[in-house]
């Protein structure tokens, strides 16, 4: 799995339909073209899903950030948090290794 699909099926629990089209289950909606780490909004709906799982955001400069003690940076915000969740979910999912 590419850092996108390790993002979005274990951190946001989505589901592939299609080749860029993700499902939402708990907002019934469907998501396409998935870039977290080139559309801010798209990595904020990381930081949201980990802050509801328990998780602390926090932004050291302009672009490092953290979620607890896991920290990575980017080139830009968007690749920091899409770094960031990547290093968290790596190879577990956040529902079974933090809740």
């Amino acid at each position: 799995m590419n850092k996108v699909e390790v993002i979005a099926r274990r951190v946001l629990g989505w589901k592939l339909n299609s080749w860029n089209k993700w499902y939402d289950f708990e907002k019934n909606n469907f998501i396409q073209d998935y870039q977290p780490e080139h559309d801010l909004e798209h990595s904020m709906m990381i930081v949201e899903r980990l802050e509801s799982l328990g998780f602390r955001y926090s932004v050291n400069g302009n672009y490092q950030v953290c979620f607890n003690d896991v920290c990575s940076t980017g080139t830009t915000l968007a690749e920091a948090i899409t770094n960031a969740a990547y290093a968290l979910a790596d190879n577990r999912t956040i529902d079974d290794e933090w809740l």
